[in-house]
């Protein structure tokens, strides 16, 4: 994708005070620098309720599993509308997410990717009850 490794990095900060729909929407003003090799990456997490972890294989619960699978089927079904509405839509927002910075990147990303970008699950797991579900690969 990047032989030469020469990639610029710029930093954004997530706008916790705002909602889902100002991040999409920060995605879509970024949109037109992926026709000159920029790339965009969020990068954050599905389930970030740290005061549950498990320090154990034990299987994540289910309100982590349930709104873990739906952000994935939302996103690979192209229901970005209702991702930017997480917090009514899935089940257990309010639990797997109660502060949602962690899952903000991914709307910027859907954002970026313009239109109705298809994607693709690239990689899931848990570790300690946080899942690390969103590396999708956004294709526009």
């Amino acid at each position: 994708m990047y032989p030469d490794a020469d990639i610029p990095v710029c930093q954004l900060s997530v706008q916790s005070h705002r909602d889902a729909t100002y991040h999409f929407n920060m995605g879509r003003a970024l949109a037109p620098l992926l026709p000159e090799g920029v790339l965009i990456i969020g990068s954050g997490s599905t389930t970030h309720k740290l005061r549950t972890m498990f320090f154990d294989n034990r299987p994540p619960p289910a309100w982590a599993s349930d709104f873990d699978n739906w952000v994935q089927d939302a996103v690979l079904s192209r229901r970005y509308d209702e991702v930017n509405h997480f917090y009514d839509k899935a089940p257990s927002a309010k639990i797997a997410q109660p502060l949602p910075d962690h899952l903000y990147p991914l709307h910027v990303a859907i954002g970026a990717a313009g239109g109705n970008p298809v994607s693709e699950l690239i990689h899931t797991s848990w570790t300690l009850v946080l899942s690390l579900t969103p590396p999708l690969r956004l294709l526009n």
